[in-house]
Protein backbone atom coordinates (compact mmCIF):
# COMPACT_ATOMS: atom_id res chain seq x y z
CA UNK A 1 0.00 0.00 0.00
CA UNK A 2 1.69 3.57 -0.87
CA UNK A 3 2.09 5.65 1.81
CA UNK A 4 0.08 8.87 1.65
CA UNK A 5 1.66 11.95 0.04
CA UNK A 6 0.66 14.66 2.71
CA UNK A 7 0.06 17.74 0.33
CA UNK A 8 -2.34 15.54 -2.12
CA UNK A 9 -5.60 16.97 -2.68
CA UNK A 10 -7.79 13.35 -2.03
CA UNK A 11 -10.02 12.17 -5.15
CA UNK A 12 -13.43 13.07 -4.11
CA UNK A 13 -14.83 9.97 -5.69
CA UNK A 14 -12.90 7.73 -3.66
CA UNK A 15 -13.67 6.45 -0.37
CA UNK A 16 -17.11 7.65 0.04
CA UNK A 17 -20.06 6.13 -1.48
CA UNK A 18 -22.96 8.83 -2.23
CA UNK A 19 -26.44 8.27 -1.26
CA UNK A 20 -29.36 8.22 -3.49
CA UNK A 21 -26.81 7.45 -6.41
CA UNK A 22 -26.53 4.52 -9.28
CA UNK A 23 -23.20 3.67 -11.20
CA UNK A 24 -23.30 6.30 -13.88
CA UNK A 25 -24.07 9.24 -11.84
CA UNK A 26 -22.09 12.29 -12.51
CA UNK A 27 -21.98 13.16 -8.52
CA UNK A 28 -21.07 17.10 -8.15
CA UNK A 29 -18.50 17.77 -5.36
CA UNK A 30 -19.69 20.69 -3.20
CA UNK A 31 -16.76 22.40 -1.89
CA UNK A 32 -18.23 25.78 -0.69
CA UNK A 33 -21.18 27.90 0.17
CA UNK A 34 -22.49 31.43 0.54
CA UNK A 35 -26.02 32.23 1.30
CA UNK A 36 -28.25 30.82 -2.11
CA UNK A 37 -25.38 30.08 -3.59
CA UNK A 38 -22.58 26.94 -3.47
CA UNK A 39 -19.79 26.16 -5.60
CA UNK A 40 -17.92 22.87 -6.72
CA UNK A 41 -14.64 21.67 -6.82
CA UNK A 42 -13.69 23.44 -10.14
CA UNK A 43 -14.79 26.76 -9.06
CA UNK A 44 -18.48 26.96 -10.67
CA UNK A 45 -21.13 28.74 -8.97
CA UNK A 46 -24.62 27.37 -8.32
CA UNK A 47 -28.04 28.42 -6.95
CA UNK A 48 -28.94 25.47 -4.67
CA UNK A 49 -32.63 25.64 -5.45
CA UNK A 50 -32.62 22.28 -3.59
CA UNK A 51 -31.20 23.87 -0.29
CA UNK A 52 -28.94 20.56 -1.01
CA UNK A 53 -31.23 18.25 0.58
CA UNK A 54 -34.34 20.49 1.60
CA UNK A 55 -32.44 21.24 4.77
CA UNK A 56 -30.03 24.50 4.73
CA UNK A 57 -32.95 26.55 5.51
CA UNK A 58 -30.84 29.71 6.88
CA UNK A 59 -28.12 29.55 3.73
CA UNK A 60 -24.79 28.51 3.19
CA UNK A 61 -21.99 30.47 5.53
CA UNK A 62 -24.28 31.59 8.52
CA UNK A 63 -22.24 33.03 10.56
CA UNK A 64 -24.04 32.72 13.75
CA UNK A 65 -24.24 29.06 13.37
CA UNK A 66 -20.72 28.47 12.74
CA UNK A 67 -19.81 30.88 15.97
CA UNK A 68 -22.27 28.70 18.01
CA UNK A 69 -20.92 25.54 16.98
CA UNK A 70 -17.19 26.79 17.44
CA UNK A 71 -18.17 28.25 21.09
CA UNK A 72 -19.94 25.14 21.96
CA UNK A 73 -17.37 22.92 20.89
CA UNK A 74 -14.62 24.87 22.99
CA UNK A 75 -16.98 24.07 26.37
CA UNK A 76 -17.90 20.87 26.47
CA UNK A 77 -18.54 18.88 22.50
CA UNK A 78 -20.13 16.03 23.75
CA UNK A 79 -22.26 15.04 26.55
CA UNK A 80 -24.08 12.06 26.76
CA UNK A 81 -28.12 11.72 25.30
CA UNK A 82 -29.00 10.06 28.65
CA UNK A 83 -27.48 13.43 30.89
CA UNK A 84 -29.11 16.86 30.90
CA UNK A 85 -26.87 19.61 29.01
CA UNK A 86 -27.32 23.41 29.25
CA UNK A 87 -27.72 23.92 25.14
CA UNK A 88 -29.44 20.63 25.01
CA UNK A 89 -32.31 22.74 27.60
CA UNK A 90 -31.90 26.09 25.69
CA UNK A 91 -33.14 24.41 22.55
CA UNK A 92 -36.06 22.28 24.01
CA UNK A 93 -36.95 25.32 25.95
CA UNK A 94 -36.85 27.31 22.72
CA UNK A 95 -38.70 24.78 20.24
CA UNK A 96 -41.54 24.51 23.14
CA UNK A 97 -42.20 28.32 22.65
CA UNK A 98 -42.54 27.94 18.96
CA UNK A 99 -44.44 24.87 17.99
CA UNK A 100 -48.41 24.53 18.04
CA UNK A 101 -49.91 24.23 20.91
CA UNK A 102 -48.98 22.27 24.06
CA UNK A 103 -46.00 20.53 22.57
CA UNK A 104 -43.97 21.74 25.17
CA UNK A 105 -41.53 18.70 25.69
CA UNK A 106 -38.45 17.14 22.86
CA UNK A 107 -36.95 13.78 22.78
CA UNK A 108 -34.07 14.77 20.79
CA UNK A 109 -33.22 12.15 17.98
CA UNK A 110 -30.29 12.68 15.18
CA UNK A 111 -31.80 11.82 11.74
CA UNK A 112 -35.55 12.48 10.23
CA UNK A 113 -35.92 8.81 10.07
CA UNK A 114 -35.43 8.26 13.93
CA UNK A 115 -37.58 10.69 14.77
CA UNK A 116 -40.57 9.33 12.82
CA UNK A 117 -39.65 6.05 14.31
CA UNK A 118 -39.63 7.53 17.83
CA UNK A 119 -43.12 9.18 17.66
CA UNK A 120 -44.38 6.24 16.20
CA UNK A 121 -42.92 4.18 18.98
CA UNK A 122 -43.64 6.55 21.43
CA UNK A 123 -47.70 6.40 19.87
CA UNK A 124 -47.81 2.62 20.05
CA UNK A 125 -46.35 2.62 23.76
CA UNK A 126 -49.31 5.11 24.87
CA UNK A 127 -52.13 3.94 23.28
CA UNK A 128 -51.45 0.59 23.51
CA UNK A 129 -51.91 -0.15 19.24
CA UNK A 130 -49.53 -1.09 17.14
CA UNK A 131 -50.79 0.10 13.51
CA UNK A 132 -50.05 3.26 12.05
CA UNK A 133 -52.05 5.03 9.08
CA UNK A 134 -49.85 7.01 6.47
CA UNK A 135 -50.20 7.99 2.81
CA UNK A 136 -49.54 6.82 -0.27
CA UNK A 137 -47.13 9.27 -2.19
CA UNK A 138 -45.21 10.51 0.97
CA UNK A 139 -41.87 10.13 2.16
CA UNK A 140 -40.85 9.17 6.33
CA UNK A 141 -37.93 7.93 6.12
CA UNK A 142 -35.08 5.06 4.88
CA UNK A 143 -34.76 3.02 7.77
CA UNK A 144 -36.94 -0.11 8.43
CA UNK A 145 -39.01 1.13 10.55
CA UNK A 146 -39.25 4.36 8.61
CA UNK A 147 -38.91 3.07 5.26
CA UNK A 148 -42.12 0.85 6.44
CA UNK A 149 -44.01 4.34 6.51
CA UNK A 150 -43.13 5.67 3.30
CA UNK A 151 -45.24 5.67 0.42
CA UNK A 152 -42.65 5.94 -1.88
CA UNK A 153 -42.36 1.59 -3.15
CA UNK A 154 -38.82 2.83 -4.10
CA UNK A 155 -37.66 3.35 -1.06
CA UNK A 156 -40.23 1.10 0.83
CA UNK A 157 -38.86 -2.09 -1.32
CA UNK A 158 -35.52 -1.48 -1.23
CA UNK A 159 -35.54 -1.34 2.51
CA UNK A 160 -38.08 -4.78 2.71
CA UNK A 161 -35.76 -6.66 0.69
CA UNK A 162 -33.44 -7.57 3.80
CA UNK A 163 -36.35 -7.53 6.23
CA UNK A 164 -40.06 -6.55 6.44
CA UNK A 165 -41.34 -4.44 9.86
CA UNK A 166 -45.12 -4.45 10.14
CA UNK A 167 -47.99 -2.31 11.28
CA UNK A 168 -48.09 0.50 8.86
CA UNK A 169 -50.49 0.46 6.51
CA UNK A 170 -51.46 2.87 3.62
CA UNK A 171 -54.23 5.46 2.18
CA UNK A 172 -54.63 7.44 -0.29
CA UNK A 173 -53.64 11.19 -0.15
CA UNK A 174 -55.42 14.00 -0.89
CA UNK A 175 -54.11 14.94 -4.29
CA UNK A 176 -55.46 18.07 -6.62
CA UNK A 177 -53.73 17.00 -9.92
CA UNK A 178 -53.63 13.20 -11.13
CA UNK A 179 -56.23 12.88 -8.14
CA UNK A 180 -56.98 9.09 -7.31
CA UNK A 181 -60.82 10.90 -6.33
CA UNK A 182 -63.31 12.05 -8.66
CA UNK A 183 -64.23 15.43 -7.06
CA UNK A 184 -64.17 18.35 -9.51
CA UNK A 185 -63.84 20.99 -6.60
CA UNK A 186 -60.83 20.72 -3.97
CA UNK A 187 -63.91 21.08 -1.54
CA UNK A 188 -64.89 17.89 -3.13
CA UNK A 189 -61.55 16.04 -3.22
CA UNK A 190 -60.62 17.00 0.78
CA UNK A 191 -64.34 15.45 1.59
CA UNK A 192 -63.63 12.32 -0.36
CA UNK A 193 -60.32 11.84 1.13
CA UNK A 194 -60.90 12.00 4.75
CA UNK A 195 -64.13 9.70 3.94
CA UNK A 196 -61.44 7.22 2.33
CA UNK A 197 -59.69 7.61 5.81
CA UNK A 198 -62.70 6.83 7.80
CA UNK A 199 -63.33 3.75 5.87
CA UNK A 200 -59.50 2.23 6.38
CA UNK A 201 -59.87 3.20 9.81
CA UNK A 202 -62.89 1.42 10.42
CA UNK A 203 -61.89 -1.53 8.28
CA UNK A 204 -58.80 -1.68 9.99
CA UNK A 205 -60.57 -1.31 13.46
CA UNK A 206 -59.83 2.09 15.12
CA UNK A 207 -58.79 0.06 18.27
CA UNK A 208 -55.56 -1.68 16.56
CA UNK A 209 -54.21 1.95 15.12
CA UNK A 210 -51.67 3.84 17.63
CA UNK A 211 -51.57 6.96 14.70
CA UNK A 212 -52.13 8.84 11.43
CA UNK A 213 -48.81 10.45 10.24
CA UNK A 214 -48.71 12.88 8.03
CA UNK A 215 -46.69 15.43 6.50
CA UNK A 216 -48.32 18.88 6.51
CA UNK A 217 -47.11 19.54 2.88
CA UNK A 218 -45.55 16.63 0.61
CA UNK A 219 -42.19 17.01 0.72
CA UNK A 220 -40.08 15.26 -2.07
CA UNK A 221 -43.62 13.21 -2.60
CA UNK A 222 -44.60 16.09 -4.37
CA UNK A 223 -45.17 19.52 -2.23
CA UNK A 224 -48.58 18.81 -2.40
CA UNK A 225 -51.12 20.75 0.35
CA UNK A 226 -54.14 19.01 1.42
CA UNK A 227 -57.45 20.76 0.03
CA UNK A 228 -58.93 23.31 2.92
CA UNK A 229 -60.68 21.29 5.56
CA UNK A 230 -58.80 18.25 5.34
CA UNK A 231 -56.76 18.66 8.38
CA UNK A 232 -59.22 19.64 10.10
CA UNK A 233 -61.34 16.28 9.52
CA UNK A 234 -58.22 14.00 10.34
CA UNK A 235 -58.14 15.49 13.18
CA UNK A 236 -61.77 15.09 14.33
CA UNK A 237 -61.47 10.95 12.79
CA UNK A 238 -58.13 10.74 15.20
CA UNK A 239 -60.43 12.33 18.16
CA UNK A 240 -63.59 10.36 18.04
CA UNK A 241 -61.14 7.38 17.50
CA UNK A 242 -58.43 8.01 20.16
CA UNK A 243 -56.03 8.19 17.64
CA UNK A 244 -53.04 10.28 18.27
CA UNK A 245 -51.96 12.38 15.22
CA UNK A 246 -48.52 12.75 14.28
CA UNK A 247 -47.56 15.95 12.08
CA UNK A 248 -43.97 14.73 10.00
CA UNK A 249 -42.03 18.41 9.75
CA UNK A 250 -38.94 16.92 8.97
CA UNK A 251 -38.74 19.58 5.67
CA UNK A 252 -41.40 21.70 6.14
CA UNK A 253 -40.69 22.81 9.98
CA UNK A 254 -38.34 25.90 10.38
CA UNK A 255 -39.85 28.61 8.13
CA UNK A 256 -40.24 26.38 4.94
CA UNK A 257 -44.15 27.16 4.46
CA UNK A 258 -44.01 30.13 5.64
CA UNK A 259 -44.63 30.15 9.08
CA UNK A 260 -42.46 28.43 12.04
CA UNK A 261 -43.90 24.97 11.08
CA UNK A 262 -45.90 23.96 8.24
CA UNK A 263 -49.05 22.64 10.43
CA UNK A 264 -49.83 26.31 11.31
CA UNK A 265 -50.93 26.88 7.98
CA UNK A 266 -53.59 24.39 8.47
CA UNK A 267 -55.07 25.59 12.54
CA UNK A 268 -54.36 22.31 13.30
CA UNK A 269 -52.77 21.10 16.28
CA UNK A 270 -51.11 17.56 16.11
CA UNK A 271 -50.33 14.72 19.56
CA UNK A 272 -46.59 14.76 18.36
CA UNK A 273 -44.73 16.42 16.02
CA UNK A 274 -41.19 15.42 13.82
CA UNK A 275 -38.68 17.54 13.27
CA UNK A 276 -35.34 17.66 11.80
CA UNK A 277 -32.90 19.24 8.93
CA UNK A 278 -33.60 23.05 9.23
CA UNK A 279 -33.69 22.62 13.28
CA UNK A 280 -30.07 23.20 12.53
CA UNK A 281 -30.13 24.62 8.99
CA UNK A 282 -28.47 21.21 8.75
CA UNK A 283 -24.66 22.76 10.14
CA UNK A 284 -24.94 19.70 12.28
CA UNK A 285 -27.50 16.29 12.32
CA UNK A 286 -29.90 17.05 14.81
CA UNK A 287 -33.64 16.18 15.18
CA UNK A 288 -36.59 15.16 17.61
CA UNK A 289 -40.26 15.10 18.55
CA UNK A 290 -42.15 17.12 20.56
CA UNK A 291 -45.07 15.57 22.13
CA UNK A 292 -48.37 16.57 24.33
CA UNK A 293 -48.41 16.67 28.06
CA UNK A 294 -50.22 13.27 28.34
CA UNK A 295 -47.54 11.68 26.16
CA UNK A 296 -44.93 13.31 28.03
CA UNK A 297 -46.17 12.11 31.36
CA UNK A 298 -46.68 8.48 30.39
CA UNK A 299 -42.90 9.13 28.96
CA UNK A 300 -41.66 10.06 31.96
CA UNK A 301 -43.55 7.56 34.15
CA UNK A 302 -42.95 4.59 31.98
CA UNK A 303 -39.36 5.26 31.42
CA UNK A 304 -37.67 4.96 28.11
CA UNK A 305 -35.43 2.01 27.74
CA UNK A 306 -33.66 2.81 24.24
CA UNK A 307 -31.73 6.00 23.08
CA UNK A 308 -29.15 7.34 20.24
CA UNK A 309 -25.53 8.30 21.14
CA UNK A 310 -25.61 11.34 19.22
CA UNK A 311 -29.34 12.49 19.85
CA UNK A 312 -29.36 15.95 21.45
CA UNK A 313 -25.57 16.32 20.75
CA UNK A 314 -24.12 20.03 22.24
CA UNK A 315 -23.03 20.87 19.35
CA UNK A 316 -25.95 20.34 17.31
CA UNK A 317 -28.21 21.84 19.92
CA UNK A 318 -26.23 24.86 20.35
CA UNK A 319 -26.42 25.20 16.44
CA UNK A 320 -29.94 24.68 16.68
CA UNK A 321 -30.52 27.83 18.91
CA UNK A 322 -28.65 30.03 16.66
CA UNK A 323 -30.38 29.07 13.68
CA UNK A 324 -33.77 29.88 15.66
CA UNK A 325 -31.85 33.49 16.17
CA UNK A 326 -31.43 33.47 12.86
CA UNK A 327 -34.97 32.60 11.31
CA UNK A 328 -36.47 35.12 13.64
CA UNK A 329 -33.96 37.75 12.23
CA UNK A 330 -35.91 37.87 9.33
CA UNK A 331 -35.79 35.47 7.30
CA UNK A 332 -39.06 33.34 8.49
CA UNK A 333 -40.46 37.03 7.35
CA UNK A 334 -38.88 36.92 4.27
CA UNK A 335 -40.06 33.17 3.20
CA UNK A 336 -43.72 34.82 3.64
CA UNK A 337 -42.83 38.23 1.04
CA UNK A 338 -40.75 35.95 -1.52
CA UNK A 339 -43.30 33.27 -1.37
CA UNK A 340 -45.73 34.71 -3.91
CA UNK A 341 -43.44 35.98 -6.43
CA UNK A 342 -41.72 32.36 -6.42
CA UNK A 343 -45.48 31.03 -7.05
CA UNK A 344 -46.04 33.62 -9.59
CA UNK A 345 -42.64 33.00 -11.68
CA UNK A 346 -43.13 28.93 -11.60
CA UNK A 347 -46.93 28.97 -12.63
CA UNK A 348 -45.48 31.16 -15.77
CA UNK A 349 -43.86 27.86 -16.65
CA UNK A 350 -47.20 26.16 -17.33
CA UNK A 351 -46.93 27.76 -20.47
CA UNK A 352 -44.75 24.96 -21.19
CA UNK A 353 -47.32 22.28 -22.91
CA UNK A 354 -45.31 19.14 -20.63
CA UNK A 355 -45.65 20.97 -17.61
CA UNK A 356 -49.33 19.77 -16.23
CA UNK A 357 -49.17 20.97 -12.84
CA UNK A 358 -47.41 23.53 -10.46
CA UNK A 359 -48.55 23.40 -6.60
CA UNK A 360 -46.44 24.12 -3.47
CA UNK A 361 -46.94 26.22 -0.47
CA UNK A 362 -44.33 28.88 1.18
CA UNK A 363 -40.75 28.19 -0.70
CA UNK A 364 -41.51 24.66 -0.91
CA UNK A 365 -42.63 23.81 -4.64
CA UNK A 366 -43.00 20.96 -7.16
CA UNK A 367 -43.22 21.31 -11.28
CA UNK A 368 -45.01 17.89 -12.39
CA UNK A 369 -44.24 17.03 -16.51
CA UNK A 370 -47.26 15.46 -18.20
CA UNK A 371 -47.83 14.44 -22.16
CA UNK A 372 -50.38 16.61 -23.10
CA UNK A 373 -51.91 14.75 -25.45
CA UNK A 374 -52.36 11.57 -22.42
CA UNK A 375 -52.36 13.56 -19.38
CA UNK A 376 -49.91 10.90 -17.89
CA UNK A 377 -46.22 11.50 -17.15
CA UNK A 378 -43.69 10.89 -20.00
CA UNK A 379 -41.80 8.29 -17.67
CA UNK A 380 -43.37 6.46 -14.36
CA UNK A 381 -40.12 5.18 -12.83
CA UNK A 382 -42.38 3.27 -10.17
CA UNK A 383 -43.95 1.38 -13.56
CA UNK A 384 -41.38 1.94 -16.03
CA UNK A 385 -37.99 2.12 -16.90
CA UNK A 386 -36.28 4.46 -19.89
CA UNK A 387 -35.00 7.82 -20.14
CA UNK A 388 -36.46 9.84 -18.03
CA UNK A 389 -36.90 13.75 -19.88
CA UNK A 390 -37.37 14.88 -16.25
CA UNK A 391 -33.53 13.96 -15.30
CA UNK A 392 -32.31 15.43 -18.74
CA UNK A 393 -34.67 18.79 -17.03
CA UNK A 394 -32.58 18.63 -13.73
CA UNK A 395 -28.96 18.19 -15.99
CA UNK A 396 -30.07 20.94 -18.17
CA UNK A 397 -30.63 23.38 -15.35
CA UNK A 398 -27.57 22.27 -13.36
CA UNK A 399 -25.36 22.69 -16.75
CA UNK A 400 -26.96 26.33 -16.40
CA UNK A 401 -25.82 27.00 -12.87
CA UNK A 402 -29.53 25.81 -10.94
CA UNK A 403 -29.65 23.08 -8.50
CA UNK A 404 -33.24 21.38 -8.41
CA UNK A 405 -34.56 18.46 -6.77
CA UNK A 406 -36.21 15.16 -8.59
CA UNK A 407 -39.66 14.68 -6.54
CA UNK A 408 -41.06 11.02 -5.32
CA UNK A 409 -41.86 9.57 -8.34
CA UNK A 410 -39.24 11.14 -10.68
CA UNK A 411 -42.23 12.51 -12.69
CA UNK A 412 -41.68 16.39 -11.06
CA UNK A 413 -38.96 18.95 -10.06
CA UNK A 414 -38.99 19.85 -6.42
CA UNK A 415 -38.36 23.80 -6.25
CA UNK A 416 -36.86 24.77 -2.61
CA UNK A 417 -34.97 27.15 -1.89
CA UNK A 418 -33.17 28.58 1.48
CA UNK A 419 -34.51 31.24 3.09
CA UNK A 420 -32.47 34.12 2.71
CA UNK A 421 -33.77 34.04 -1.57
CA UNK A 422 -34.30 37.17 -2.95
CA UNK A 423 -36.31 37.77 -5.98
CA UNK A 424 -33.50 38.29 -8.18
CA UNK A 425 -32.60 34.65 -7.39
CA UNK A 426 -35.72 33.41 -7.97
CA UNK A 427 -35.67 34.68 -11.31
CA UNK A 428 -32.82 33.58 -12.47
CA UNK A 429 -33.50 30.08 -11.19
CA UNK A 430 -36.81 30.35 -12.68
CA UNK A 431 -35.27 31.73 -15.88
CA UNK A 432 -33.29 29.09 -16.08
CA UNK A 433 -35.64 26.34 -15.47
CA UNK A 434 -38.14 27.83 -18.67
CA UNK A 435 -34.74 27.76 -20.58
CA UNK A 436 -33.81 23.92 -19.48
CA UNK A 437 -37.80 23.36 -19.77
CA UNK A 438 -37.58 24.56 -23.39
CA UNK A 439 -34.38 22.32 -24.34
CA UNK A 440 -35.82 19.15 -23.33
CA UNK A 441 -39.13 19.59 -24.91
CA UNK A 442 -38.19 21.33 -28.10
Amino acid sequence: MPEPTPDAVPDPAAGAIPHWSHGDDDVLTIVDGDGVTVTDDDGNAYLDFVSQLYCVNAGHGEERIVDAITEQASRIAYVASAKNNDARAELASRLAELTPGDLEDVFFSVSGSEANESAVQFAREYTGARKVLTRYQSYHGATYGAGSLTGDPETRNAVSRGAETTGAVKFLPPLSYRSPFDGDTPEAIARQAADHLEYVVHNEGPDSIAAVLMEPVGGTSGAYPAPADYWQRVREICDEHDILLIADEVITGFGRCGEWFGIQTEGVVPDLLTFAKGVTSAYVPLAGVAVSPPVAAHLRESGIDVGQTFAGHPLACAAGVAALDTYADGLIENARERRSHLEARLRDLTTHDAVGDVRGRGLLWAVEFTDPETGEPYLDPWVESGDNPVDDVIDAARERGVLLGGGRPRTQIIVCPPLPVTDAEIDRAVDTLDAAIGSVFA
